[in-house]
């Protein structure tokens, strides 16, 4: 019979963190906490709970792939022999069923390397930022190119290509996921519950963070993989660089050589507003949901446009790029 270990990561998550491993507490051989530094409680939390721990030596910038290469390499020192590996961020609660689920596709499809359901905002309707997650995470079932966070994988598979890239600041998951489709392996996306996410997001600024983040994703993402035949988020950059810089700067640059007629490139924007709605309600979406989704799209932009201009201007000076936490300021009650 196959051996399940869980992976939890977290800073300062509160009763998120309570909620998280008390959801997978008795459903694996092993279970790791990894904390990044926090101060609310949460590593004697974990401890209480039964849960293995390990703290990130504050001398070294935290990352989320740091964390969990971490962890996982924690889990192996304990339990040499697990086969599968459940990565799960701290302000997620594993819905009931999940685990079972996940593991029998590993075991009947030896091809398939990382399984992954329905990730869903726990309280979607408590902010329009929190309904967004929820919409951005309703990604078709079937063969995907990667997963997010939340993700079950054959710990072998993981083991063959070293792990998670520690030195990413985001996009840490579909960089992983690159290669292990390399060495041949499949990520399938399963119709099931897997986890509820708590983003906790009730200003534009932290959604605004949040989609910067993305952006440097991408333009990261693009850097390492962005050559044939993978051109990984290679079409994502450029959509950023145009409708993000490009066609603003035309626009405004050009408006005097051209009295002004360069400003109607603008009317782009409405129209792809339009076009991304139309998709969105093709996929069974409401109208309000499609607009609102349609909106941050295009809005989103200029966030992401942000994220890969830091990219790459710390490319230039040599620096490496800070961690874009989107929810640093809106701290959870503490662990108890």
């Amino acid at each position: 019979m196959s051996q399940l270990g869980i992976v939890a990561i977290g800073r300062n998550e509160g009763d998120r963190l309570r909620q998280c491993l008390e959801s997978v507490a008795g459903k694996a051989t092993t279970i790791v906490y990894v904390d990044s530094g926090s101060t609310d409680g949460s590593v004697v939390l974990a401890q209480s709970l039964g849960v293995s721990v390990v703290e990130l030596d504050l001398s070294t910038p935290f990352t989320a792939a740091r964390a969990r290469n971490a962890g996982f390499a924690r889990l192996l020192e304990l339990n040499s022999g697990v086969d599968y590996v459940q990565f799960v961020d701290g302000d997620c609660e594993i819905v009931e069923g999940w685990l079972e689920a996940a593991q029998q596709v590993l075991d009947r499809q030896p091809e398939v390397v990382v399984v992954c359901g329905r990730r869903r905002e726990r309280y979607s309707q408590a902010s329009i930022y929190n309904r967004l997650c929820d919409l951005e995470w309703d990604t078709p079932v079937g063969e995907a190119k990667a997963c997010g966070g939340d993700a079950m994988m054959r710990v072998k598979a993981v083991k063959q290509v070293g792990g998670y890239n520690p030195s990413l600041i985001a996009g840490e998951e579909p960089e992983l996921c690159v290669r292990l489709r390399q060495q041949g392996g499949k990520i399938l996306r399963i119709d099931a519950e897997m986890t509820l996410h708590d983003a906790a997001m009730t200003r534009f600024s932290q959604w605004w963070k949040r989609t910067q983040r993305a952006g440097h994703a991408y333009a990261e993402g693009a850097f390492l993989h962005g050559a044939p035949p993978e051109r990984h988020w290679v079409k994502e950059s450029r959509s950023i660089w145009l409708w993000g810089l490009g066609i603003p700067a035309i626009a405004l640059v050009g408006a005097g050589l051209t009295q002004g007629w360069s400003l109607l490139l603008f009317l782009g924007y409405p129209l792809m507003t339009f076009k991304i709605a139309r998709s969105s309600q093709a996929m069974g979406r409401s109208a309000k949901d499609s607009w609102l989704y349609a909106t941050a799209c295009v809005i989103g932009k200029f966030a992401n446009a942000q994220g890969q201009l830091q990219f790459y201007w710390n490319r230039l000076r040599g620096q490496r790029s800070q961690l874009i936490e989107y929810n640093a300021a809106n701290p959870q009650k503490p662990a108890t």
